[in-house]
């Protein structure tokens, strides 16, 4: 994680050296490392034989728990971006660019786009068509940090950027509760029509908030393999919602909406397609959106286990 965040930053120091230089081709570059990125994720998941054999018992269970709490972030968001737009007077949207203009009107063409590359990629990986072993490198590590290192760029090379920043309300530093809270109402309401699994089940298995390893591995210490798995298949298709549906998301219900949907990926792995659907002023908001939310995920997930 922290090798990420020191890569973003390089890119911002580099944006901003560069920040007379108007570099049109980054998007393309950004957009299309968010394409590779979705393609290896769909390898991971299609190499591993545990997530495709779950998918048709637990993953189910795990859908309709993750459904619950991206509902309860985007209709929490939702407020909160209402709440902001009207103490500003209704000021707070951004002007689109040429990029996002021509996005306007389709807001699920990029993610069409993207989960196409997504699907190819777990075929690619179940049938074992790739004539090497992609786990022999870490490709979406290194991925990973390009991406970060253009979007670091990208930021650090609008000169706007420092402007956008201090015009931004100081009530959106109250996200991450309003991600923590939301997601603990989804929860919770869909525990009652869950009858194999309890209210702080549920809680515990929604906190992970996108952060699939390391949730998982303390709700299997605490609650078996089984409730463990459905975390791990829970948060992961957490991630893959808000990488697949961050326009619409932002569209329908408001710029805030992606960020709380991706929990404690908004700081890394959703970081880009957020800015790309929400606009580089909350480009700061969404890394100390997911930093928060992380902090708390071993907190909250062993409190509710241990309920």
């Amino acid at each position: 994680m922290f090798t990420i965040i020191l890569v973003m930053l390089g890119g911002m120091t580099a944006g901003y050296l560069l920040r007379h230089r108007h570099c049109s081709f980054l998007p393309l570059v950004i957009t299309s490392l968010i394409w590779v990125l979705l393609f290896l994720l769909g390898l991971e998941v299609g190499s591993n034989q545990q997530l495709i054999h779950a998918l048709p018992t637990l993953g189910v269970e795990a859908l309709i728990i993750t459904l619950a709490a991206l509902a309860g972030c985007m209709v929490g968001s939702w407020l909160l971006w209402r709440f902001i737009r009207k103490s500003a007077g209704g000021k707070t949207e951004r002007k689109a660019s040429g990029t996002d203009r021509a996005d306007e009107g389709n807001p699920l063409k990029g993610s069409i786009i993207i989960v196409s590359f997504f699907i190819v990629g777990c075929i690619v990986a179940y049938f074992d068509w790739l004539p090497f072993d992609p786990s022999a490198i870490d490709f979406s590590f290194y991925a990973l940090c390009g991406l970060m290192c253009c979007v670091g760029f990208s930021i650090g090379n609008d000169p706007e950027t420092i402007r956008k920043f201090r015009h931004l309300s100081p009530r959106l530093l109250l996200l991450p509760l309003v991600t923590i809270l939301g997601t603990w109402a989804g929860c919770a309401l869909i525990s009652l029509f869950l009858s194999g699994h309890s209210l702080f089940d549920c809680m515990a298995v929604g906190s992970g908030f996108g952060y699939y390893s390391l949730s998982s591995i303390f709700i299997t210490e605490y609650k078996g393999p089984e409730l463990g798995t459905i975390a791990l298949l829970s948060n992961i298709i957490r991630e893959i919602a808000t990488l697949l549906l961050a326009p619409w998301m932002s569209t329908v219900f408001g710029r805030l909406a992606p960020i709380s949907a991706g929990g404690a990926t908004t700081m890394d792995t959703t970081l880009p397609i957020i800015i790309k659907s929400c606009g580089q002023d909350l480009a700061i908001v969404s890394i100390f959106h997911g930093f928060v939310v992380d902090f708390t995920v071993p907190f909250l997930v062993t409190l509710l286990c241990s309920i």
